[in-house]
């Protein structure tokens, strides 16, 4: 314990003697963490808006004309008892005819020239959110419409394929994003602590010719890059929220819809940064202190 708090005064003294220089270090995995994080928040905020809007997507079944009552609860029994239907929307041709009017509004004049109504009843098939994948719900729709007394089933493919590709691609820029600042915050503590171990060439010298250990003159070096990195990475978490609640209370005055799409964060969400900046620069002097022969 007491080389532990021996080596925590040393990293603390050593902070504060090279202050600008560890001031770049922290300013660096700062700027690197808060990137990461703004892309991830902003991920995060897409990805919400996209599962929102999926609650409406659905798939339409148009049944063919002149289908009995009994057919038609047949169908409705099949459809709920399928584990990927989250709810299901009678709709008869009547109700159908008449949201068309409606839809058409001063044009519906144009529907006076049937004599029938020309639409077919239909059901509205809302699926749970882990069925929403492109090739699951094309496969769906061709064995539905293969069912007796179906006559057509619609649903927006290429909606759900251009969803599924923008979350995808989120997902894959998060992880190549991750990964760089992960490398770009071990390399610049390596260097920063390559750095320090070089200019206390003598102290480690005296220390030797005392009989420490490689582990006691190490471990002030460890702790020194692990805060740097604490430090770094609390410095991104503190500007992130400065950032979000700028957005929140400033952007709708100009923007008003950003309200309406911007995710709530937690406290918690600000925590992964510090341990993450903990994390990568212990790595990197981890690293430089084993590279380094004395």
């Amino acid at each position: 314990m007491r080389i532990f708090i021996f080596a925590l005064q040393t990293a603390l003294r050593s902070l504060w003697h090279e202050k600008w220089i560890n001031l770049l270090t922290v300013l660096s995995i700062s700027i690197g963490l808060l990137i990461l994080s703004a892309f991830m928040t902003i991920t995060l905020n897409i990805d919400f808006v996209l599962k929102r809007w999926s609650r409406d997507f659905g798939l339409v079944v148009y049944m063919k004309d002149g289908l009995s009552k009994e057919s038609e609860d047949a169908l409705k029994n099949i459809f709920e008892k399928d584990p990927d239907v989250e709810a299901i929307k009678y709709i008869p041709k009547e109700q159908a005819l008449q949201e068309l009017r409606l839809a058409l509004g001063p044009n519906s004049s144009i529907l006076e020239g049937f004599e029938n109504n020309p639409l077919p009843s239909s059901f509205e098939l809302s699926l749970k959110r882990e069925a929403l994948k492109p090739e699951l719900v094309e496969r769906k729709a061709e064995q539905i419409k293969q069912m007796n007394g179906v006559e057509d089933v619609e649903y927006g493919e290429k909606w759900l394929s251009s969803l599924n590709t923008l979350s995808g691609v989120l997902k894959i820029g998060s992880l190549f994003l991750g990964s760089a600042v992960f490398i770009a915050i071990v390399f610049v503590t390596y260097s920063t602590i390559k750095i320090f171990f070089y200019r206390r060439k003598d102290e480690i010298e005296t220390l030797k010719l005392l009989g420490a250990t490689r582990s006691f003159i190490r471990l002030p070096f460890l702790l020194e890059g692990l805060l740097i990195g604490v430090l770094g990475g609390a410095a991104s978490s503190l500007v992130l929220y400065g950032l979000y609640a700028f957005v929140i209370h400033k952007a709708p005055d100009y923007l008003p819809s950003v309200s309406a799409i911007m995710l709530y964060l937690p406290l918690k969400v600000y925590v992964p940064a510090p341990l993450a900046g903990a994390v990568t620069g212990f790595i990197g002097s981890f690293i430089a202190v084993g590279k380094i022969r004395y």
